[in-house]
């Protein structure tokens, strides 16, 4: 059985293309700012409304160029269509936070087409979720979360990688709303992972005498999926330096069929004076 929308996912239309949405009652950072992965599920909420669910988010593309602060009122969604043919569609979603411009998202969307041919990657072989104890991190509220214990996994290249099954505790018919929860799942690993193979640098001093946040994220979305299942997202930090991070992820049903993709540019560098309390952005 479906169940209704969650509120965070529950946009308004308020007229001449403009949108808000709630924020959560709990903070998922517990500092203040809001969570990126926030702005990516309502900017994929607001153009599924727009188009009133004819067609289905096939990618977005969000710059984060400013932190939003969870004590500085509402977020305005501004949406402008690029283009609404019969098969696709494109917008413009720009958010705000009083004055203050926060991001912008480039949001593509199709009908839905059957295959020509069809093909993708294998899942990796890991545990199944029953198996795993259930650990944290910043998901959308009721996604639990089972991760692989295995801290010096590489990919082939030498990077660090990460696994670990999501599920949400309800379904929902909503295509939109699936693909929105699965992204706000998506930014909140691949810095700390790239930090994984520097024992000098301590994650937790994150927010405080290093400066980090997600400074752009890209999802495609491939197939339909059920976030009420079990979900394996695989994850890898490719590249450190000169003050950034860059990493990617896919996406498997439990089945083994790929359903979204990721990548995601980050900051990570030192500061001299302590941040807490301060906007890291």
């Amino acid at each position: 059985m479906s169940a209704p929308l969650p509120d965070v996912l529950n946009v308004e239309d308020q007229g001449d293309g403009h949108f808000t949405a709630p924020h959560p009652t709990n903070d998922p950072e517990s500092r203040g700012v809001v969570f990126s992965g926030q702005i990516l599920a309502q900017m994929i909420m607001v153009s599924d409304l727009a188009v009133e669910h004819a067609k289905e988010v096939k990618s977005i593309h969000t710059i984060f160029a400013r932190a939003g602060m969870y004590n500085a009122g509402p977020l305005d969604y501004v949406r402008d269509s690029i283009h609404s043919g019969r098969a696709w569609g494109s917008d413009t979603v720009t958010v705000t936070q009083g004055d203050r411009l926060l991001s912008r998202g480039l949001v593509l969307m199709n009908t839905v087409e059957p295959d020509l041919m069809r093909h993708g990657p294998a899942m990796p072989d890991v545990p199944a979720p029953d198996s795993l104890p259930e650990g944290g991190g910043a998901l959308f509220p009721g996604v639990e979360a089972r991760r692989i214990d295995a801290p010096d996994a590489t990919a082939p290249d030498g990077s660090p990688i990460a696994c670990a099954w999501i599920k949400s505790e309800d379904s929902y018919d909503s295509v939109a709303a699936n693909q929105a929860i699965l992204a706000w799942c998506q930014p909140g690993e691949i810095i700390g992972l790239a930090m994984r193979p520097h024992t000098e640098i301590d994650i937790r001093e994150a927010h405080r005498t290093i400066s980090t946040g997600v400074i752009a994220h890209t999802c495609h979305f491939h197939d339909q999926f059920d976030v009420g299942d079990w979900l394996l997202v695989v994850q890898g930090a490719s590249f450190a330096g000169r003050g950034r991070v860059y990493g990617s992820g896919s996406v498997f049903t439990r089945d083994g069929g790929l359903v979204a993709t990721f990548e995601q540019d980050s900051m990570a560098r030192k500061v001299e004076a302590p941040l807490e309390g301060k906007n890291a952005m």
